[in-house]
This record gives structure tokens, C-alpha cells and sequence, in this order.
């Protein structure tokens, strides 16, 4: 049952558990950023931009014990989800600097499968009715984050800063990867080599050759499409030739659907079509070779595990202010 927004929740004098995540996440950035200082284009542009962001967090947190009520608690959890946006192109600021690992990843890619899939699956079905519901599934994955996230808030609120904690800790995971293990995926990486080379399943090292070079051509697709389009526009936007392996878009969605089949069934139903649809699309337009997907799918259940248990151990706090007599839930 939904809550009014006003309803009254324990005043905590700390940070919730997703601000401590972003906060170690943060200052582990930091560091790295200090270690290769004299390598990267806008150093203290960046540091300051950190400190800008856990300045943010605190002030909210004191804003928080001014009013504790459901509403400011959404805003502290929801703030640091949407820092997401700026988190993910920051790991290509920091990988550019290492040499690209595409060569690695293509190579094992034509070894295990005698081919490239990511070009295969668009050149035999660049049909409309095949590349709209790809290109539609994509699209969907923000959309997804935002409904299981207001499901949670609206119906299981008990529960809201599990699932913020478990999505943004499960992206950090991920970007640190991206960070140390930096692939770009074929959309990036093919271009820069030729088609030539790629049809001859040949997958030259490239060096830091992103450093300085960040094009997307258009991908493949019903170029006339209305999904089509709208993946087009937002990756030319918000795209950069990082965080191929693993993909976190079959990672974070894996993970969302778990959530969303322990909190309803019904919206495990809805959201099923659009999540198979995501699976197959970050390989069929491009932006994954097909064994970053599958390490996306595997590596989502340890995730999802590793980090609910790590909530549970250190940060699992009832935020409800229950009346006497009232039991409260225990998390999931």
C-alpha cells in the first residue's frame, strides 16, 4: 500500500547506504585521478566536480534531519541515482589514458564463434520489423531503471534503499571494470580498423587511439525508424568508447528483473518483453560484442548477491518510524 509522501521515517543522523557507496566510489576515483594526473586533459576539473558532489550529499543529509519524512528521503536515495548520468561517461576520462583491449575481445569473439555475431545479426535482418523492436528494447533500458525504481518507492518503499543501494553499488562495480579493462565494443572499435580488416577477422591493436578519437558512426538498423532514431540521437549525445565488458545494459536490467519478480509478478510480466528484447539489441545494434552480454547476464546474479549481502551485513536500517505494536518488515 502506498504511503503519503509526508509520512514520518526514522531521522538518521548518517548517510544512507547508497550515499556511502558513492562516497567510497568517489574517493577510490580520486586517488586514481591523483595517480595519473599528468596524463589526463582536466584533472582538477574533475576533482572539483567530486567535491562538488559529496558537498552535495552532505548538505542533503543535513537537509534530511531538517524534515525526515518520505519525500527528502526519496530525494537523498534519487540524487544519487541520477549522479549515474555523470558517473558513466567519467570512466572513459579515466580509461583513455590505457591502451584499448578491443583487439583482445574481438579476436576472442571470431575464436569462439568463427565469426563476428554483432555484424552478422544486423546484416542478415536489417528489416524494419526486426530492427524497431531491438532499437525499441534499448531505448527502454532508463525507462526500466525509472519503473522498478518508483514501483519501489510507491508500493515497497521499505525497500527503496535496497534497490537504490543494490543498482547504483552494481554500477560501480561495473564502471570500475570499465576503468581498468577499457574496451570500447564493436561500434567504436570497428570503424576505427576498417571493414576490411574485420571481414578478414583481422583485430589489430590500436593502442590509445580513443584517447583522441571518440566518432560513432550511425549504426545498423531501419535507418528510417522511429526507435532507430531516438538510439541514434541519444548515443551521439551520451556515447563514448567505453564500457563494453561487461555489459551493464544486460547486467542492470538482469538485475531489475530480479527485483522486480521478488516485488510483483505482474511487473516481471510487463517488463519481460523489453528486457529480451535490450539482451539481444546491445548486440544487434553494435554496442557489445556478444560475450560481453553473456558476461553482463552471469555476472549479474553474483552482483546481485554479493551486494544484497553486503546491505544486509552493514547498512540494512529500518527507515520506517513504526507505532508500537506495529512489526516491521524484514528486507528481502
Amino acid at each position: 500500500m502506498a504511503l503519503n509522501l509526508f509520512t514520518r521515517v526514522n531521522s538518521r543522523k548518517g548517510l544512507f547506504a547508497v550515499e556511502k557507496v558513492t562516497l567510497i566510489y568517489n574517493l577510490l576515483t580520486s586517488v586514481l585521478i591523483l595517480f595519473i594526473f599528468q596524463r589526463m586533459d582536466h584533472p582538477l576539473v574533475m576533482l572539483t566536480e567530486r567535491a562538488v558532489i559529496a558537498g552535495v550529499t552532505f548538505l542533503l543529509m543535513y537537509l534530511y534531519r531538517l524534515a525526515p519524512c518520505k519525500m527528502t528521503a526519496f530525494i537523498r536515495m534519487a540524487v544519487q541515482m541520477s549522479l549515474l548520468s555523470y558517473w558513466y561517461p567519467d570512466t572513459f576520462e579515466l580509461n583513455r589514458v590505457f591502451p584499448n583491449l578491443d583487439h583482445l575481445f574481438a579476436s576472442a569473439e571470431q575464436w569462439l564463434f568463427g565469426c563476428q555475431p554483432a555484424v552478422m545479426f544486423n546484416y542478415y535482418l536489417p528489416q524494419m520489423w526486426v530492427s524497431e523492436p531491438f532499437n525499441m528494447g534499448y531505448f527502454a533500458y532508463y525507462p526500466m531503471i525509472l519503473i522498478v525504481a518508483m514501483y519501489y518507492f510507491v508500493f515497497r518503499f521499505e525497500l527503496f534503499e535496497k534497490l537504490s543501494f543494490v543498482l547504483v553499488t552494481s554500477f560501480f562495480v561495473y564502471y570500475l571494470i570499465y576503468i581498468f579493462v577499457p574496451v570500447a565494443g564493436p561500434q567504436f572499435y570497428f570503424p576505427a580498423i576498417g571493414a576490411d580488416n574485420v571481414a578478414k577477422g583481422i583485430f589489430p591493436s590500436i593502442g590509445d587511439y580513443f584517447n583522441h578519437h571518440v566518432e560513432l558512426l550511425p549504426g545498423p538498423g531501419y535507418e528510417h525508424g522511429f526507435f532507430y532514431n531516438l538510439v541514434e540521437a541519444s548515443q551521439q549525445v551520451g556515447e563514448r568508447p567505453t564500457a563494453a565488458f561487461p555489459s551493464s545494459h544486460v547486467g542492470i536490467s538482469t538485475i531489475l528483473m530480479i527485483m522486480s519478480w521478488r516485488a510483483s509478478k505482474k511487473l516481471f510480466g510487463f517488463l519481460l518483453p523489453f528486457y529480451l528484447l535490450l539482451c539481444g539489441a546491445t548486440v544487434y545494434i553494435q554496442a557489445h560484442y556478444l560475450i560481453d552480454s553473456i558476461a553482463g547476464f552471469v555476472s549479474a546474479f553474483m552482483l546481485y548477491i554479493l551486494v544484497t549481502k553486503m546491505f544486509k551485513k552493514w547498512f540494512a536500517v529500518p527507515m520506517f518510524k513504526y507505532q508500537p505494536g506495529h512489526i516491521a518488515p524484514e528486507p528481502q
